[in-house]
């Protein structure tokens, strides 16, 4: 027993939590956080995922897929000058970028559906300023120390030991932000190409440009903003609440088994009192520097490092780990009921949630199971509506575009549905077969287009406006594609 008759195996460390509050002010200065180090089970998962989510950022451009000849072979591509997107074997072309926005909200819906359940679960694990936070303090707690050090060396004065520590760390940290802008820009052209005209300074300036703002802000972002990132950049803190209810599991302090608390002596009693010994390692761990013991704040990130630095010190003094844990506010009143607590995922806002996640996804599945390597598009002159010929008949004009998606030359054949006695003729191309039955010859990968003249009888053009369809067969397979659109004449 130590002279303050405090148990010696526990750590006491005078901390302030961050009160982000201020009267009379509209921003708190930063106070400088030094996140203590922690071991326990969400330490782990959190570094489990570091590794895998900056290794899925950094490995993915350099991943191959052969798509034949002509075609790149870099497994995910975003080609601007190509205008196209590859993932694996997927291609999107501009016309399709509605799958994009598919993704997008999907991983908006994700979310909200994590949420619901565990509350700020990506802000804590996932995200990238949560992510590479952790890789920027764990290069700083390598060079300066944990947290007790680090401090120490916050308040010296400069001289040749901390210059060369801050050096050193910061040229780390400029080699990672580095990395981070080098990594981006490899997913818009091809990775081996990119890297040796990098090298040898032959690349875009586009590039460059890139990667200097990439790196500057992850540079700051990382090294320096932090938790101001979460606390005052982020929207997600102010709007969370509205996907969460009483059963969202949260990272909770159970102030009724912790208090009273205060300082333990090693063999009395722990009657009259609560298991927290008023340590503060809870404060010390939380990158966001809050006391969890004061409840709900917008600043907790959900990284539940508390729950390990708690159980730590648990387990230390005898008692049973969970005085901090992820629990809700409904299942903390069943617990204090003596009923069971755990987290009641099926419920109507999860339910609805995982439902229109579901619903988009299988739309977009099907919709990428279904869709043609052949696309037709249509687009009908408005100006003039229709032209009345020498001979009678009606005519109207068309811009006409043919996409073949495949990876060889197609030929195509164009006839008309819905209008007896039309006849198409196809201008501005010399390589288009007879006007009577046109057909295309369409290079692999290519979109084309051509001026389209229709002509019909006028007694046939029966109405102001009829329902017509082009169809493009193909010679060889027979493949059918057609586009649905209007025919206009004179009102009858």
């Amino acid at each position: 027993m130590n002279d303050t008759g405090t148990l010696p195996d526990v750590e006491r460390i005078d901390v302030k939590a961050v009160d982000h509050k201020e009267t009379g002010s509209l921003y708190k200065k930063q106070e400088k956080i030094h996140p203590k180090r922690v071991s326990g089970t969400y330490r782990s998962l959190k570094w489990w995922i570091m590794i895998v989510t900056l290794g899925i950022y950094y490995v993915t451009p350099w991943l191959r897929w052969d798509r034949g000849p002509g075609a790149p072979d870099q497994a995910v591509l975003i080609d601007m000058p190509g205008r196209r997107f590859y993932f694996f074997f997927i291609e999107i072309w501009p016309q399709e970028v509605y799958y994009l926005t598919g993704l997008l909200v999907m991983a908006g819906i994700g979310l909200f559906f994590i949420t619901s359940l565990v509350g700020r679960a990506w802000c804590g694990y996932a995200c990238w300023q949560t992510v590479w936070t952790d890789l920027f303090v764990y290069v700083e707690r390598f060079i300066e120390g944990d947290r007790a050090a680090r401090i120490r060396l916050d308040k010296a004065p400069m001289n040749a030991s901390k210059a060369t520590k801050r050096i050193s760390k910061y040229l780390v940290w400029l080699l990672i932000s580095v990395g981070t802008g080098g990594a981006w820009v490899f997913y818009f052209a091809d990775a081996p190409t990119l890297a040796i005209d990098l090298a040898t300074l032959n690349a875009a300036p586009i590039a460059y440009i890139t990667i200097g703002v990439l790196t500057f802000t992850t540079f700051a972002a990382g090294g320096f903003m932090r938790e101001q990132i979460c606390i005052y950049m982020c929207p997600w803190p102010r709007i969370q609440g509205a996907m969460m209810d009483e059963e969202s599991a949260v990272v909770t302090y159970r102030g009724d088994r912790g208090e009273p608390r205060g300082p333990h002596k090693k063999g009395t009693s722990w009657e009259g009192r609560g298991d927290c010994v008023d340590c503060n390692q809870c404060i010390a761990a939380c990158p966001t520097g809050i006391d969890i013991r004061k409840g709900q704040q917008l600043e907790c990130i959900t990284c539940a490092l508390c729950i390990d630095a708690c159980d730590t010190v648990m387990a230390k003094v005898g008692r049973p780990e969970g005085l901090i844990a992820y629990a809700s506010v409904a299942g903390e009143e069943r617990r204090k009921r003596g009923e069971p607590t755990g987290v009641r995922m099926a419920r109507p806002r999860t339910l609805i949630y995982f439902a229109l996640w579901a619903l988009v996804g299988l739309v977009m599945l099907a919709a990428l199971l279904s869709r043609s390597d052949l696309d037709i598009n249509v687009l009908r002159d408005r100006n003039p509506l229709f032209v009345a010929l020498q001979d009678g008949r009606i005519q109207n004009g068309y811009t006409f575009k043919i996409l073949n998606k495949a990876r060889e030359n197609r030929t195509l054949v164009l006839s008309i549905e819905g209008l007896p006695g039309a006849r198409l003729k196809v201008v501005g191309t010399a390589d288009v077969g007879d006007a009577a039955t046109p057909f295309f010859t369409i290079k692999p990968d290519r979109l084309r287009s051509f001026r389209l003249f229709v002509s019909a009888p006028n007694e046939v053009v029966n109405a102001a406006s009829m329902d017509i369809r082009f169809v493009l067969t193909e010679q060889s397979t027979r493949i059918r594609a057609h586009y649905d659109t209007k025919f206009r004449g004179p009102e009858k």
